[in-house]
């Protein structure tokens, strides 16, 4: 009889240790799934690669725009400067030619 209790026993042990592990398997994914899951995962990682790559891109290009306009701007500014130098000079040269000639023309007189 005290047979009996052990066999019992193992086996209600056995029993239990088997529903611990169906249990564990239960909240294991199967590899159907997991190779469906994995496969969404390495087509949405490339499809957001795809679209940084075009963010940097497009980054890229109006950087390069933004340069170019400020390179143009300070030419810009260059050509108005010396557009207003040469407006300012001009006349004072002149006026400097023409009073040196009416003191010429007087002085020669």
């Amino acid at each position: 009889m005290g047979d009996d209790l052990s066999v019992d026993a193992l086996r209600r042990e056995f029993q239990d240790g088997m529903a611990g592990i169906t249990a564990r398997l239960d909240r294991l994914v199967s590899a159907d799934v997991y190779t469906l899951q994995s496969a969404h995962t390495g087509e949405r990682i490339s499809a957001l690669a795809q679209g940084l790559q075009r963010e940097v891109e497009a980054r890229e290009a109006l950087e390069s725009q933004i340069e170019r306009y400020q390179l143009a701007e300070a030419e810009r500014r260059e050509r108005d400067r010396q557009a207003r130098l040469y407006h300012a000079t001009v006349p004072v040269i002149i006026g400097l030619i023409a009073a040196a000639t009416a003191l010429w023309g007087v002085m020669a007189k």
